[in-house]
């Protein structure tokens, strides 16, 4: 008995001590750097889940104008940093995560030693200007810290944030000539006339503050801010290198170079002058705003009220490890960091909008309140639409409901009374196709994330898709699909439009608006139009109903009527469909043999060489991963007697496509939306058509993972068996039920419980 009872008391204690062992630290995993090479397009810099500031470095100045012509060269630059380059410009403050297109890069800050200099210099000559050499070796990229070694000067440069400040720290040399030099010319994807005005006030020997109005990707684009630095500096100046104005007034009689206590013009650099002693630290807060310079002001003393940088460091660290709890794997090292770093990467975008009084810019350009949300920006709707919301639906439900209603007031402020299609900075970017927000409303709706007016959000969908003269879509509602003619996106458009309809038919028959869910419904069959059966891909069409006769090739990917996608990718998405889709393409053994011949094929290098979207780093075959209408096809076998070439895939993708190096991402993560495909994948399922409360299954490559709901119940995922050779799935047990399929609902994992995966070598079937 003595022994039963030690034996109890022992298992007691073993309990209790691991309930009250701490949670593991996850912040350690997340690599930034991760993607920072070649196509990933993501930054290493600092930045808080979703928060408006991302302070950065810059790794050179590419202009989008090159003699009156797109430069190329920009591409690489989208995220403002390129792993292989050997300099860096400065640090600013705003940046967009893993893009095809850009802008932003507001507020270069550049700390230099000895005489001033205000170009930046070239690349091969970095001592021609301010920019500066640096190694890897002496840079630390981190969850919401950014540190690096810059060799011209010595000067060791350290940067944090909070949702809406930058926190520079910038340790010096001994010197009498030390400067920080702050550009409002600089940005990415820059061109000499992006810049419309400049305003720059002193508002004491510490802080400045004003504002920059740019027409870029955003057409008019307004950001406020404050600067304020730890100590007084002894001089300000600054050098327009604008060409005079047409009118400047009689600002002549100020010789107001130096010390002046206010700025505006087109093309400004500023510089502070100070005396620095060996060690020294001079530290730099930089609030921004949408409103106002006092909004500016106001955020930083909400935010950033002293001058503690570990503990901002700290306090944004914490907002980490919360974010990434709510996801708890088991697995290798590697498994982890391209885990949490692909967490990380996900919840960098939508990015907060407004000021911490709730108020922020519409769309309208006026000043608007939130009120009982907050206000989001940077909707990149058609990536992040397949699986990025749909994951905020699962483990951000009260974030995505604020984006949802973000999209709302971007509608009711919207002169073109649409919903987003890519909006940002109280701007609609118009880029790519479809109007994927409608998928966005029906997949918090239909999943019982809605705490909005769900009729409203219809109402809205409903004007958006009637809207005649966006993109083809009177053809599409009158013909059923876009002529070829009037189109160059004309078959992928017709596509995203049936799919997007199929969304709001979905909505309508939640909300039992019979008539308009059998308009919708019907509208989502319009995929059939451009489906050719003699060649067995989709197929642009002519306006007489014909298809095209000639010049089609379903390799290549321009002029061939698809956007960023050949015919052979974007013939399978119908992901509302599936089986109608296989029925059209002959049934299930035609069917597989296609998605398998996609797999195998090899696209010659010619194919892919006229797209700078498409790289061979994302491609596995004539598979595209790297661009996103391939993300579902893998999954597509589920609808198939052939489910385990599902898991065989995606197994596969996972590791080809995603490493923990600085070339580790094989495309653009678009916002997060190639890192929520991963999230998914790992954990075994995936939302093929969102709007829809099923899953389908695939192999998990974690061992074991907890999702910590909002709703307090957790869903635990097992894997039996887990090993790089078990990749097929022999059972799947539901609260410990065999299921029967491939299927599981956003229900079952809400409702909390457990789903085991049962692995193995071989496939069943």
């Amino acid at each position: 008995m003595k022994k039963i009872l030690t034996a109890i008391l022992s298992a007691a204690v073993s309990i209790a001590a691991a309930q009250t062992q701490p949670a593991e630290n996850l912040v350690q995993y997340v690599k930034p750097i991760i993607g920072t090479q070649r196509m990933g397009h993501v930054y290493p810099g600092a930045t808080v889940p979703f928060g408006m500031v991302q302070l950065s470095p810059e790794t050179d100045t590419a202009s989008y104008d090159l003699n009156g012509h797109y430069n190329p060269d920009v591409y690489k630059y989208c995220a403002g940093y390129q792993y292989d380059d050997k300099t860096i410009v400065g640090f600013s403050h705003t940046h967009f995560s893993g893009t095809g297109h850009s802008d932003l890069g507001d507020f270069l800050v550049m700390p230099t030693v000895g005489p001033l200099k205000l170009n930046p210099g070239t690349a091969d000559k970095p001592g021609s200007g301010y920019r500066s050499a640096f190694s890897h070796e002496n840079e630390v990229s981190a969850a919401n810290y950014y540190k690096v070694k810059l060799d011209a000067s010595g000067i060791i440069a350290e940067m944090t944030t909070t949702t809406r400040v930058g926190f520079h720290q910038y340790t010096f040399p001994k010197s009498d000539n030390a400067h920080i030099i702050l550009d409002l010319m600089a940005g990415i994807y820059n061109y000499p006339d992006k810049n419309l005005w400049v305003y720059l006030r002193r508002v004491n020997d510490s802080t400045v503050a004003g504002y920059r109005i740019t027409n870029g990707w955003a057409r008019t684009r307004t950001l406020y801010f404050a600067m304020k630095f730890n100590k007084p500096f002894t001089q300000m100046g600054y050098k327009n290198f604008s060409k005079r104005e047409v009118y400047g007034g009689f600002w002549g009689k100020f010789n107001g170079v130096k010390n002046f206590p206010d700025v505006a013009g087109r093309q400004i650099k500023v510089w502070f002058d100070f005396k620095t002693n060996e060690g020294e630290k001079i530290k730099i807060k930089m609030a921004l705003s949408p409103v106002s310079i006092e909004g500016a002001l106001n955020n930083m003393q909400a935010e950033a009220p002293g001058w503690d940088f570990d503990k901002v460091k700290n306090d944004g660290q914490q907002q980490w490890e919360t974010e990434l709890h709510k996801i708890v794997i088991d697995g290798s090292k590697d498994d982890k960091e391209n885990f949490y770093t692909s967490m990380y990467h996900a919840m960098i975008n939508p990015t907060v909008y407004m000021d911490v009084d709730g108020r922020y810019k519409g769309l309208d350009q006026d000043i608007h309140h939130a009120d009982g949300f907050t206000n989001y920006t940077t909707f990149s709707l058609w990536d992040t639409h397949r699986a990025l919301h749909p994951l905020f639906n699962l483990i951000e439900t009260k974030r995505n409901a604020d984006m949802v209603q973000s999209m709302l007031t971007h509608f009711d402020q919207s002169p073109e009374h649409m919903l987003p299609i890519w909006s940002n900075s109280a701007n609609e970017n118009w880029c790519m196709s479809g109007f994927h927000s409608v998928s966005v409303l029906a997949d918090a709706i239909i999943k019982g994330n809605a705490p909005f007016d769900a009729n409203r959000a219809l109402d809205a969908a409903i004007t958006t898709a009637n809207h005649r003269d966006y993109e083809g879509i009177g053809y599409f509602n009158d013909m059923g699909y876009i002529p070829d003619e009037k189109d160059g996106n004309s078959v992928s458009s017709t596509l995203e439009y049936a799919y997007d309809d199929w969304c709001i038919a979905q909505i309508a028959k939640k909300l039992n608006r019979t008539a308009d869910y059998d308009t919708f419904i019907k509208r989502s069959q319009n995929w059939k139009n451009v489906f050719d059966p003699k060649s067995g891909f989709m197929h642009p069409k002519l306006a007489d109903g014909t298809f095209r006769p000639t010049k089609f090739d379903p390799f290549t990917t321009i002029g061939m009527g698809f956007i960023e996608g050949n015919a052979w990718n974007y013939t399978l998405y119908v992901p509302h469909d599936v089986p109608g889709l296989i029925k059209a393409m002959g049934g299930n053994k035609r069917f597989v043999t296609y998605v398998d011949s996609l797999f195998s094929y090899n696209l010659p290098d010619k194919y892919f060489a006229e797209t700078e979207d498409i790289t061979k780093d994302g491609i596995i075959g004539n598979y595209v991963h790297g661009n996103e209408p391939s993300h579902q096809i893998a999954y597509m076998y589920d609808w198939t007697d052939k489910p385990w070439k599902t898991q065989d895939k995606i197994r596969m993708i996972l590791k080809k496509m995603y490493k923990n190096t600085p070339d580790g991402l094989g495309g653009n993560d678009d916002t997060g939306q190639m890192s929520a495909w991963y999230i998914f994948s790992a954990l075994g399922f995936y939302p093929v058509a969102p709007g829809s409360d099923q899953y389908a299954t695939g192999s998990p490559s974690v061992y074991h993972a907890v999702l910590n709901l909002e709703n307090g119940k957790t869903f635990t995922i097992n894997v039996k068996n887990q090993s790089d050779k078990n990749v097929y799935v022999q059972k799947i047990i539901l609260n410990g039920l065999a299921i029967n399929g491939y299927f599981i609902k956003h229900s079952d994992i809400m409702n909390g419980g457990e789903i085991t995966f049962v692995m193995g070598p071989r496939h069943k079937g």
